[in-house]
């Protein structure tokens, strides 16, 4: 068919059919163009048209310099119009220099490229462009990227190169592809090592608080923190250092997470199976002084075991707060085996057993009567402890004071220095009681220095009981007359406040008490009277006895 068989219609446009062909003739290719013109915002390019092509500024600048000047001559690329003026574009030909070394470099085989670069610009909808360290720009679809769009301008990723569009001069790459194809890789890795079970050796590659990531060949995994020695959980920065080699054992691997999880401990013979046979209850170590905690310190055997001496088996004193007060850091000490569970991985020592034990000390020291100084540790209801060197006595409220219902908790404080007599010693059950009233006199041994037995006293009636009477005497001290020793009298005929005429018949200075009798008061009146008799015979028998009991 000749030009002539085409119905070109009556409203025909040669004019524009020569421009559209022209434009689409001149589509994608690069001119040099005349700066006519620059401002804050664009730069006006006569590319040889009716009218100057326009570029914006960013197009120009580099480091936010102005890289050209009006009148210098620059390469564009035509891209159609824009409205009357020519689309343009300097940044497409530098793009198109990148495009053409990259296809020179690579040309067909681009199956195993993989690019890596920042993301400068998002395309809702559409994908990402990515920029390398060259300034090539690359293409990644939203549904190859494994990205969302928000936040992702200026994340660096790597990503594979799928297509090449020499027409578009544009890069197609996938990230997920790159993803995809390094999982299988790794799984296919991680299942040899798993088959093999054997330990393998890796880098560390990075140290972190919680443990440590080891590269094995391209493959990263964790060794956790309780996975390093059979101590337990340990500080990695403590033990190794990034770019160390370690021998590891492969102890899980998530493949949906793509977690792989190491073990150092596990690749290392078993220190707790090699103690065994070798350590048992009761036994003394050397061991070193390797870790403080606040509840005491760990020791360490020496081939990664570490023991447990509570702050309660360093010392038998109670008072001891923090294990530092007794102990330092690599210091050796021998101590006792008092647990050792192998399957639990548990051993728990003991310094304190082999110390003299503080009881021992002080009945070796001391004996029931000494007198010694303490401080009042702890109060109660009952008394109070009294810490005498390393070990603690009773002061029980009754033996604190001759004072009647007096309490340790009315007569002392916390810290108070006291001296107290040793008043009995249990070596069975390891009690000391002590107590301060039998260093001072008893209210009755200073009524014994002014009365004897037989002498007549005088006191008012305090309280009356089912088995006799008690009256006031000096000093606080009372008398009791016991209902036998009433006599003449009858308790139900004396009330309190009576005052009451006795014999003192016991003066009890350890138990404080003082015994009286009427009873007896009225038999030595009638030995008085009978002897007065005798003396006077002038005087009748009835009015001596009258005289006597006036």
């Amino acid at each position: 068919m000749g030009i002539e068989d085409i119905d070109l219609g009556e409203d025909f446009d040669f004019e524009q059919m020569l421009n559209e062909s022209f434009e689409n003739a001149e589509n994608n290719s690069v001119v040099d163009g005349v700066i006519v013109e620059i401002n804050s915002e664009r730069v006006l390019v006569d590319v040889g048209q009716k009218i100057e092509g326009q570029l914006n500024i960013s197009e120009i600048t580099i480091g936010g310099e102005v890289k050209y000047k009006v009148g210098d001559t620059i390469p564009v690329m035509l891209m159609g119009s824009r409205g009357e003026r020519p689309s343009i574009s300097h940044k497409k030909v530098l793009q198109k220099e990148k495009f053409d070394a990259f296809v020179k470099t690579h040309g067909e085989n681009i199956e195993d490229v993989t690019i890596e670069g920042k993301i400068v610009s998002v395309k809702q909808r559409g994908g990402f462009i990515i920029e390398d360290i060259d300034g090539c720009e690359y293409f990644m679809p939203m549904a190859q990227s494994y990205l969302k769009a928000i936040g992702a301008i200026g994340k660096t990723v790597k990503a594979k190169v799928i297509k090449v569009n020499k027409e578009q001069n544009s890069i197609i790459v996938s990230r997920k592809k790159l993803i995809e194809e390094s999982k299988a890789v790794k799984d296919n890795k991680v299942t040899e090592i798993l088959d093999n079970k054997e330990p393998v050796i890796g880098t560390i590659k990075k140290i972190t608080s919680y443990g440590m990531f080891v590269d094995l060949g391209g493959i990263d995994g964790l060794v956790n923190y309780n996975e390093i020695s059979y101590k337990g959980p340990v500080n990695p920065a403590n033990y190794y250092n990034e770019g160390d080699e370690v021998s590891v054992v492969v102890l899980s691997y998530d493949k949906i997470k793509q977690h792989l999880s190491l073990s150092i401990k596990a690749a290392l013979s078993n220190p707790w199976e090699e103690i065994k046979d070798e350590l048992e209850v009761g036994d003394t170590i050397t061991v070193t002084v390797s870790n403080f905690e606040s509840y005491g310190a760990f020791v360490d055997l020496g081939n990664d075991i570490e023991g447990l001496l509570h702050i309660s088996e360093i010392s038998w004193n109670k008072n001891l707060k923090n294990p530092k007060e007794l102990l330092t850091i690599g210091e050796e000490i021998n101590v006792e085996v008092i647990e050792l569970n192998i399957a639990q991985k548990r051993l728990r020592v003991s310094l304190k057993n082999l110390q003299e034990k503080p009881f021992a000390k002080f009945t070796n020291e001391h004996k029931i009567g000494d007198v010694i100084k303490g401080k009042i540790a702890t109060l109660t209801d009952f008394g109070a402890f009294v810490s005498i060197g390393d070990v603690d006595g009773l002061l029980h409220n009754e033996e604190a004071s001759w004072e009647p219902n007096a309490k340790c908790k009315t007569l002392y404080k916390k810290g108070d220095e006291v001296e107290v007599r040793i008043i009995k010693i249990d070596k069975e059950k390891e009690n000391i009681s002590l107590s301060i009233k039998e260093i001072a006199d008893s209210p009755a041994k200073k009524f014994q220095d002014a009365y004897k037995i037989g002498d007549i006293v005088k006191g008012i009636v305090k309280d009356a009981k089912e088995f006799g009477i008690f009256i006031k005497l000096e000093n606080n001290l009372d008398g009791l007359i016991r209902n036998e020793d009433f006599g003449p009298l009858k308790a139900d005929e004396v009330k309190n406040g009576d005052e009451i005429e006795a014999v003192v018949v016991n003066i009890d200075t350890k138990k404080n008490r003082v015994r009286l009798s009427v009873r007896r008061l009225e038999q030595q009146l009638e030995r008085e009277v009978l002897k007065s008799v005798n003396d006077d015979s002038s005087m009748t028998l009835g009015d001596i006895i009258k005289d006597q009991m006036k």
